[in-house]
């Protein structure tokens, strides 16, 4: 499948989180998504300029994307969202394994805020203390975070394994390059 094919395709299959997607139609549909963002990037850079916000004594700054790159993005995240969805499809796995990432740090975060790991009164003390991480709530508090630094390496790692050769139980397999 070529670059301009894949993204017909996934541009085509908007919200189609059923069937499945092929390696190739996913990852040139990725690069298509990274180049375009960057050259909406520049774009945005020339005509708006970049929105920089300088505050406090230690200079903490902060860039917003302009409105192209942030409409793009916007408008594409479904289209990603669903040939993840077919990708994994492709590999025997259920779409859900794409949101596994996401699943992790939300639940992380629930449960840092559940053991009183977020400290609002003082926003600018040190966060996690060693109170919160004493116990049984630390050693759990502390494999939620590996979860989450590794969650997304296992999802990366299975949208690049080769598609699944025999039909499963998402649709048969997509037609290799060159077929109609």
């Amino acid at each position: 499948m070529s670059f301009t094919e894949a993204v017909r395709t996934c541009l085509r299959k908007y919200v189609t989180f059923s069937g499945r997607a092929s390696r190739p139609e996913y990852w040139w549909f990725v690069l298509f998504n990274v180049i375009a963002s960057i050259l909406l990037g520049i774009v945005d850079g020339i005509l708006f300029g970049t929105a920089e916000i300088t505050t406090g004594p230690g200079s903490v700054s902060a860039s917003s994307d302009g409105p192209l790159s942030s409409l793009f993005s916007l408008a594409m995240l479904l289209p990603w969202l669903a040939a993840g969805w077919r990708r994994m499809h492709d590999t025997g796995r259920s779409g859900i394994f794409l949101l596994y990432p996401f699943i992790a740090i939300i639940g992380t975060i629930t449960y840092a805020g559940f053991i009183g790991a977020f400290n609002f009164a003082d926003p600018f003390g040190a966060g996690i203390g060693a109170g919160q991480l004493e116990g049984l709530a630390g050693i759990v508090l502390v494999i939620a975070l590996i979860v989450c630094v590794l969650s997304p390496l296992i999802v990366i790692w299975w949208l690049t394994r080769p598609s699944d050769p025999q039909e499963n139980r998402w649709g048969p397999a997509p037609a290799p390059r060159g077929a109609a």
